[in-house]
């Protein structure tokens, strides 16, 4: 199923000059719902993980019923103060700001091979901030997926040396 139909463009949000790519219809039709899960499960179950990481929150929506539908664990990563468990945090630059990522420091082995997944890769700066902590836990990043990339952004250079794949490219 071709998903980009799904794809609604709302102009000047949540700036002007802005073009948000907004999934919700996508996340309303329950068959591109489960096409969105079924290609995601189809490009990670390729890389062999033993766990998805998703990040707060829209990568909680595919990550989980991947992980679900994959036989594997799910371990969150969300914004500070909303784990309740020892945590372990980075800090990142946003286009407008900086932000702070937490994962709970028993998330991950070691010894896994992880998937991190997200609904968007833009500039890149959120998922790098994923990949550090999962890194810094001694895990393998074996790949990080989207739902959407906007090409134009570059995100996948601030990614580079990590597998990235989206099911939705917009150059």
């Amino acid at each position: 199923m071709d998903l980009h139909s799904y794809i609604r463009d709302v102009p000047d949000f949540p700036k002007p000059g802005i073009v948000f790519k907004d999934i919700t219809p996508m996340l309303s039709d329950p068959h591109a719902l489960r096409a969105s899960i079924d290609q995601l499960c189809e490009r990670i179950s390729r890389a062999k993980v033993d766990r998805i990481v998703g990040i707060e929150s829209r990568g909680f929506i595919f990550g989980v019923p991947v992980a679900v539908q994959l036989g594997i664990g799910f371990t969150p990563m969300r914004k500070p103060k909303k784990l309740p468990w020892k945590t372990r945090s980075v800090e990142y630059d946003l286009e407008y700001g900086k932000d702070t990522l937490e994962i709970h420091e028993d998330g991950v082995r070691a010894d896994e091979n992880v998937a991190i997944v997200d609904d968007l890769l833009a500039t890149g700066g959120t998922m790098k901030a994923a990949t550090v902590l999962v890194q810094g836990l001694g895990a393998h990043v074996a790949g990080c997926f989207f739902v959407v990339e906007l090409g134009f952004l570059a995100g996948r250079e601030r990614l580079a040396g990590h597998h990235c794949d989206a099911l939705i490219k917009f150059a």
